[in-house]
């Protein structure tokens, strides 16, 4: 696991050059959820955000709507008002901002009543052919999304400032609390870590063994400048998947701006990316250290970011033209809300966060009616569902055999069962680290504590409990527990177990194949396992021997959790 953000440097500061105010450090200035413009401190943090944010959240509105009417502020604001009335972030804020205006337009731009209140979302070059587009990632970039989405929020922001707006690396090093240097080392490691993420998400979803076959080959000579070798350009020319991984790992060493728009904003992409500032203007020389005078400005900056501790506020015009923007935005916002009379009913709370915005129809595909029942499932509040990043059945590597959470009701305990196609054993792996069962999409995969049983629960009512991470060892780790992982237990049971890097705590998420296929899959995970196991016994005795978990926790144990009776560790 990478750290959320890029650690502070071990030497102090020289002064004028320390640190300001982070985004996350404004949004915790908010005061939790909501958002109350008033005075207090939850002003000045508000004021901040939208000195720098505003600008170009209104030019995507502008350019979602193909119109620069007063629905394009208001359609700024309501963007401001989800993502910043949650109280929280996941990733980097400027994305999650942009997607979120995209995902309004297209929402208003479905409901009727609203488009006869505002005529220009039903211009065919702004809402209303947003909404027909639903916002899908090209097939093109699938890849790129999932190694973005896997970022840290720290390199999703110095990626984005860079390469997408275009902007010095004194602005993403504001944004994020961090000196130059630190930004600049940090850079280097996105750039690295996003290529790296892609090849992964080849890897990983790679329709054949033959795809998984040529990962490497495509990877290597593609990073040192070479040329592919002849199999595998013809492999190219057959094969779309790999074609279009070529193209994607092409631009992370040159056009990863346009890369990044496309997979992140989809619409109107290209029409952003134009029209960012920093493009077509000559760099800035290097300016001394130290604080700016008054009433001086960075060329070409335009006072769109302004990171200073004493910045945006230091006189009272500026405090003023800020504010009023804010306020004024947000009182359009009100006033179509009351116009539409919405409830606020379908309002998402900050565990619902996911991600950098990117909306349910950006790659979640509804199950076949068959597998999920639908009879009185409630339907989910509009755009604010995380996306799905794979499916499929979870597999022990060791085992071999699949999750299985029984028939989706809740306290049902997760056992595990010889693979098929059921759709019990079938999840849903999203962004926002949830598990959803298949069998009935209101489930999810829940572990309760530090120890105990897995089994099913409700995703709203024990969401906070069933986030994990499947990282590229197969591990399937708790993010609320540091050091513990879902693990197979005693008696065909699935458990929380202490991380310990055996083989049998990997889980492979895996499409149902046919049954040869999936004997084959068995054979390779078996000589994987004597190769891991080989390599164990040479090293067991250089390094001291990790205890595995302990038996069921007692604490805040209900339903089937309780019904676990002695589950344990892993065996």
């Amino acid at each position: 696991m990478h750290p959320p953000y890029p650690p502070r440097p071990p030497y102090p500061p020289r002064p004028g050059s320390r640190p300001g105010e982070s985004d996350r450090d404004l949004l915790a200035g908010l005061g939790g959820p909501g958002l109350s413009p008033g005075r207090g401190p939850g002003t000045r943090a508000l004021a901040l955000l939208l000195a720098r944010h505003w600008r170009p959240v209104h030019e995507y509105a502008v350019i979602c709507l193909a119109s620069s009417a007063a629905s394009a502020p208001m359609a700024a604001a309501a963007a401001f008002q989800r993502v910043l009335g949650r109280g929280t972030l996941t990733g980097a804020l400027r994305p999650h901002l942009l997607t979120t205006v995209r995902e309004t337009v297209g929402q208003w731009a479905a409901e009727d009543d609203v488009a006869v209140l505002l005529p220009e979302l039903r211009k065919p070059t702004g809402g209303r052919g947003l909404r027909a587009a639903r916002s899908v990632t090209a097939e093109k970039r699938l890849l790129a999304e999932r190694a973005f989405l896997a970022l840290p929020g720290a390199s999703q922001c110095l990626l984005w400032h860079i390469e997408v707006e275009a902007e010095p690396i004194s602005v993403p090093a504001g944004l994020l609390g961090i000196d130059g240097p630190t930004a600049s080392a940090a850079l280097r490691r996105a750039r690295e870590q996003f290529r790296a993420g892609c090849v992964r998400a080849h890897r990983e979803l790679a329709p054949s063994r033959e795809c998984r076959f040529y990962n490497r080959l495509l990877d290597v000579p593609m990073r040192r400048g070479g040329a592919l070798l002849p199999d595998v350009q013809q492999h190219l020319t057959a094969c779309r998947y790999c074609r279009y991984a070529a193209e994607q790992l092409g631009r992370t060493d040159g056009g990863l701006d346009l890369l990044l728009a496309e997979t992140v904003l989809g619409w109107g992409a290209r029409r952003y990316l134009d029209s960012r500032p920093g493009r077509g203007i000559p760099p800035v020389p290097p300016r001394p250290l130290g604080p700016p005078r008054p009433g001086t400005a960075r060329p070409g900056s335009r006072g769109r970011h302004r990171t200073s501790p004493g910045g945006p506020l230091s006189g009272r015009p500026t405090k003023t033209v800020v504010l009023g923007i804010g306020l004024t935005s947000l009182a359009l916002l009100a006033t179509v809300l009351v116009a539409r009379s919405w409830s606020g009913d379908n309002q998402v709370s900050p565990e619902g966060d996911h991600g950098w915005g990117a909306p349910t129809s950006r790659t979640v595909r509804p199950s076949p009616p068959s597998e999920v029942p639908s009879a009185g499932a409630p339907p989910p509040a509009s755009g604010a569902r995380p996306a799905e990043i794979a499916r499929g059945r979870l597999r022990n590597v060791a085992l071999g055999l699949c999750v299985d959470g029984g028939n989706g009701t809740s306290r049902t305990r997760a056992v595990l069962a010889a693979c098929s196609s059921t759709v019990a054993q079938q999840w849903s792996y999203q962004d926002d680290g949830v598990l959803r069962s298949l069998a009935d999409p209101r489930r999810c995969l829940d572990a309760p504590g530090r120890r105990g049983a897995v089994g099913t629960a409700d995703c709203v009512t024990r969401s906070a409990q069933a986030r994990y991470d499947l990282t590229v060892r197969g591990e399937l780790l708790l993010r609320r527990h540091s050091g513990r992982l879902v693990a197979p237990g005693p008696d065909a049971t699935v458990v929380v177990a202490a991380r310990d890097g055996s083989q049998e705590q990997r889980w492979r998420l895996e499409a149902a194949t046919e049954a040869k296929d999936a004997k084959e899959d068995a054979k390779e995970d078996a000589k994987e396992a004597a190769k891991d196991a080989a390599r164990e016994a040479r090293g067991a005795a250089k390094r001291p021997r990790r205890d595995g978990a302990g038996g069921q926790d007692g604490h805040g144990a209900g339903g089937w959790e309780r019904a676990a009776g002695g589950a344990g560790g892993v065996r």
